[in-house]
């Protein structure tokens, strides 16, 4: 199962992921697909905020990992430099520990991430507009599933 919602703007997608924010809780796994300028640290920002981190949130393309205090712990993960790697970076103690991970070119660990998780991916369909696409692996992300189109 596969759920599609359109956004029309940065807005809107600020909106869906401070609900999906508010679903939340440790230690949970999202992972985020799309291409460059798709908006996935735009959601991630927003995510965060949902999440009642106040401190910035940038994309840690170089360091690979940021972590973040907020009503939960947060780490953000960018792993696209982590392509034909085989380096184990502690992920058991990350995906399965006290905080929510969020994981953005996860297809590049598959073998790594956990099997139950939220994968999103997001697709541009116009200059502001976007298609996220939210297939959950597991019973409790079917849950968030069903509770984000409420």
């Amino acid at each position: 199962m596969t759920i599609e919602i359109n956004v029309h703007s940065q807005e809107e997608t600020e909106q869906l992921a401070h609900k999906l924010a508010s679903l939340l809780s440790p230690p949970d796994v999202l992972t985020l697909e799309g291409d460059l300028g798709a908006g996935k640290t735009t959601f991630t920002k927003a995510l965060a905020k949902g999440l009642g981190i106040t401190r910035t949130v940038n994309s840690p393309t170089f360091t690979i990992l940021k972590q973040y205090e907020g009503n939960y712990p947060l780490n953000h993960l960018d792993v696209y430099r982590l392509a034909d790697s085989d380096e184990d970076l502690g992920w058991d103690e990350l995906f399965y520990g006290d905080s929510i991970s969020i994981v953005e070119w996860a297809h590049l660990i598959e073998d790594d991430l956990p099997n139950e998780r939220l994968e999103i991916k997001l697709q541009h369909t116009g200059d502001t507009s976007r298609k996220l696409m939210f297939t959950p692996k597991g019973e409790r992300y079917e849950k968030i599933c069903e509770a984000m189109t409420l």
